[in-house]
């Protein structure tokens, strides 16, 4: 058995460590990062959020967008977190172990866990909360990554999962944001449920508007959260969201608007956030539709596409390039052998004329919901296009409403992508057939062989090889065109204190911030 265990204690390396780099009168956060000075508890932290809407559900499998996404975070608890630096650390779980073949695995729960309606944690609360996303009549959004489960053992204070086949990052699965640790009743969860074992009880939510939080003053961990309660206000327009912070209406802003993030910049009070990781900006096209099901169609849009002028003008820089797929270059097996597309209107007449066209009139249905300056980025799109036989209509739909009504319901739209923390579990949440949210529909029977095999291999060379493989496959013959990785933009009020590093897997400190900062 490899064992796999830790805890948020403070380890004798982790303080020596801090004191060499800042000084004997340093301290150690509960996640081990270093600190200026100690936090203070107290007051009410005010969220002014891009998105929310009135489409928005409780049910955890159906949490797709960042208003449920800090709300889960703020509310519950997992088996395992993904920590500032990308590493994966206990939460739920204080340890766990895997058979020798990763198809079994054992985790052993923290005792003394309370939910805030006084339920006390239990292995039964764990394999309820994860068999909510399994079985033949399950929609969750998290079915694709948890589907590999064929058996859930609960004993006490110990849950073993067994699998179809080895999955080497089954532990990060477990952090996902659709599997929060929900208390369980005669063997279900109740998936409208608002109690939770998190740092945060919710007072009052209304989707598409905003929701209330109080402190969870019995939460394990010991001193945390700080703040007495959170206020999370939906504001999705980009200048009345930037002129709450400015005005002090709200402490923090979770995205700000680009173009004119310079304004903040040199506004007194006001610190930017910005943290680059696996977070992408997307245009997918319904390969089951025509002209998307045709590849050289698909590749004729791909290099319409000035990636370039899009990092410049819609990111102003604070991005890199996309190459089509969704694996970051700080990703373990980013594939550094794979050719970069460019501009090039000659190879979209060319893979035109593969298809049988001499030139080609598509929609593209858009809302900056899909992504900040999403409108902007189609009429760049839509003029770059032209010179390779290409017209683009923009249709703008509205921002309420755009995840259930154009999302994955329109042939040609935009999306968003926080990442997330490995190849497999991207891969299985949007790429693999049959997967809820594979927003183009696109199967590819080379590409669905692959990632079962790369998922159970141990070798890491070998793993290497399948994934390399797979982002070729999904950059050129996928339905999705990714020409940017953007930084996760915020900014905040100088009253707000956070810890020394802030975590790159989701915007707002890996949607934490509730649990991480303080008041100055």
């Amino acid at each position: 058995m490899s064992r796999l265990s830790g805890s948020h204690g403070i380890s004798r390396r982790g303080v020596l460590q801090g004191a060499t780099a800042l000084g004997t009168a340093a301290l150690i956060t509960p996640y081990g990062t270093p600190l200026r000075a100690a936090p203070k508890r107290g007051g009410t932290l005010r969220v002014g959020m891009a998105h929310g809407s009135t489409t928005d559900a409780m049910d955890p499998g159906t949490w797709e967008a960042d208003f449920m996404i800090f709300q889960a975070h703020t509310r519950n608890n997992y088996l395992t977190e993904i920590a500032a630096d990308g590493s994966l650390v206990p939460e739920l779980a204080e340890s766990w172990e895997a058979s020798a073949d990763a198809t079994q695995w054992t985790f052993v729960l923290r005792s003394k866990v309370e939910f805030h309606s006084g339920h006390k944690l239990s292995a039964e609360d764990v394999k309820a909360s994860i068999e909510h996303h399994l079985g033949e009549d399950s929609t969750s959004a998290a079915k694709p990554i948890v589907e590999g489960i064929t058996d859930i053992k609960a004993d006490d204070l110990t849950v073993t999962f067994t699998l179809s086949n080895g999955n080497a990052d089954f532990p990060f699965v477990m952090s996902d944001y659709h599997l929060p640790i929900l208390p369980a009743k005669d063997g279900k969860i109740d998936p409208t449920t608002q109690d939770g074992c998190g740092p945060y009880k919710i007072a009052s939510i209304e989707f598409g508007v905003g929701a209330s939080y109080v402190r969870h003053d019995g939460y394990w961990k010991a001193g945390l959260p700080y703040f007495d309660g959170i206020e999370q206000i939906v504001i999705h327009d980009d200048a009345a969201r930037q002129n709450a912070l400015l005005s002090g209406e709200v402490d923090y802003i979770d995205t700000a608007d680009l173009n004119t993030v310079s304004l903040l910049e040199r506004s007194p009070g006001i610190e930017i956030l910005a943290v680059t990781g696996t977070q992408h900006y997307g245009l997918p096209m319904d390969t089951r539709a025509a002209p998307f099901n045709d590849v050289n169609v698909r590749q004729a849009l791909k290099y319409s596409i000035n990636r370039q002028q899009l990092v410049d003008t819609i990111l102003n820089g604070f991005g890199s390039l996309g190459n089509d797929h969704p694996i970051g270059p700080g990703q373990r097996f980013f594939n550094t052998e794979l050719e970069q597309k460019a501009y090039d209107p000659d190879k979209a007449k060319f893979y035109l004329k593969e298809a049988g066209l001499d030139k080609l009139d598509v929609d593209i249905h858009l809302a900056d919901a899909a992504f900040a300056g999403a409108m902007d980025a189609g009429v760049l799109f839509a003029e770059s296009a032209t010179a390779g036989g290409i017209n683009i209509n923009v249709v703008r739909e509205p921002n309420d409403g755009y995840w259930s009504n154009v999302w994955m319901q329109k042939p040609f739209a935009g999306t968003y992508w926080g990442g997330r923390p490995t190849e497999d579990w991207m891969f299985a949440t949007a790429y693999s057939e049959g997967a809820a949210w594979n927003e183009s529909f696109w199967s590819h029977e080379r590409f669905n062989e692959l990632l079962v095999k790369a998922r159970s291999e141990l070798n890491d060379d070998l793993r290497r090889e399948m994934y390399f493989e797979m982002q070729d496959l999904v950059a050129n013959q996928g339905g999705t065109i990714i020409p940017m990785f953007a930084a996760y933009v915020g900014a905040y009020s100088d009253k707000l204190a956070k810890p020394d590093q802030v975590a790159s897997n989701w915007r707002n400190d890996g949607h934490r911030i509730g649990e991480r900062w303080w008041f100055a």
